[in-house]
């Protein structure tokens, strides 16, 4: 419901024309300040920054600790949750029986390298339920793992610490605390209105505007009122801020920037999907869609393709992996990640050159 809140937000927002200030340089407008530092927030919420900001004591390197409640799915097993100490540093998760092994660091029950797995959300505000969903790395596939917070604030000081240290980011980044709002953010949106602010009768809702058709089915004479009812949460909100708002839950969502294609591995006759993000790959169920290993653009050494045999090799520090695809032509996978390279390679200054060989070398294939 939150992407129709601020739909409807968007159409039933007017932009105003500001008024225009006039400083020692000239003119300066309001609304181009607006866009400059959400732009700039949008940037350090999809990049990150590089370790900048620190505490007084530089030695110190940043912890966090709670109890929450810890889930490993086991085949043909039903287990419920059960209560650890869990303590994350330098990318490593560690979980303990009690808070007195905690403290002491004795006694480790698992300890999980977070960098290159895969965090999911698995969130439901009307049931109170704030779960992590980790699909760690393994030698030969990935394991699915669950953590339950207790609440919203717990849930966003561990999503956040979790989603950074995939990216191989420990909690000393100052993104930290802008990734930890941003989640907050977007539970905020997902609450229910007690009651719309808006007329049903007064505003036009063309439902195929806004629900997927495979939605439409369900209690469709309702959902006019749930989108009214959510409008509620951003009825204040400028156009802007309901613009930026809306690519912000869009970033949320568990596939988002993630191009799938139909590959097959070499030594394998069956069919699989490959996703491509901008910094990493990832192979996946064809049926179900479910991650089975994740590389990061980080570890990669060379990409390369075959032009004869239409196979595409990408080698990384722990292994080469070898595929040829079935849903495009292998240049297509090859100019995905030599623009996501680009990309990566580029700064935010806005008068930066641009660098059109290394753009043609990067996804043209020629050196």
């Amino acid at each position: 419901m939150c992407f129709f809140q601020l739909q409807v937000a968007l159409q039933s927002t007017k932009p105003q024309q500001p008024p225009v200030l006039e400083t020692n340089g000239g003119t300066v407008s309001p609304v181009d300040d607006d866009i400059d530092a959400a732009l700039n927030n949008l940037q350090t919420t999809l990049e990150g920054s590089t370790i900048g900001t620190r505490s007084s004591d530089i030695t110190s390197v940043p912890e966090l600790k709670d109890q929450l409640r810890f889930l490993k799915p086991k085949r043909f097993t039903l287990k419920g949750y059960k209560k650890y100490w869990f303590t994350c540093r330098d990318l490593q998760l560690f979980m303990f029986k009690n808070r007195e092994d905690m403290v002491h660091n004795t006694g480790v029950v698992m300890e999980i390298n977070l960098k290159g797995c895969e965090v999911t959300p698995d969130v439901n505000i009307s049931q109170n339920k704030y779960v992590i969903k980790l699909e760690v790395p393994s030698s030969d596939d990935m394991t699915e793992m669950y953590i339950r917070c207790d609440d919203e604030t717990q849930y966003s000081r561990w999503m956040a610490c979790c989603r950074l240290a995939a990216k191989g980011r420990s909690l000393a980044d100052s993104s930290y605390e802008t990734e930890k709002q941003t989640i907050l953010d977007f539970l905020n949106l997902q609450r229910r209105a007690e009651e719309p602010t808006m007329n049903p009768d007064k505003l036009d809702i063309q439902l195929e505007d806004y629900i997927a058709p495979k939605y439409m089915k369900k209690s469709r004479g309702k959902l006019n009122q749930r989108i009214l009812e959510a409008h509620a949460n951003v009825k204040n909100l400028s156009l802007i801020d309901a613009k930026m708002s809306y690519i912000r839950a869009w970033q949320q969502l568990p596939e988002f920037g993630i191009t799938l294609f139909v590959v097959k591995f070499m030594n394998s006759k069956k069919e699989e999907l490959l996703g491509v993000a901008y910094n990493r790959i990832m192979k996946m169920d064809v049926n179900s869609g479910d991650h089975q290993k994740t590389w990061r653009f980080n570890t990669m050494k060379a990409w390369n393709v075959n032009w004869e045999s239409k196979h595409m090799m990408v080698q990384f520090e722990e292994e080469n992996i070898v595929f040829s695809c079935l849903s495009a032509d292998c240049k297509v996978i090859h100019e995905f990640i030599g623009g996501y390279i680009f990309l990566s390679t580029r700064s935010k200054d806005a008068s930066q050159t641009l660098n059109e060989e290394l753009f043609h070398k990067l996804t043209g294939g020629w050196s």
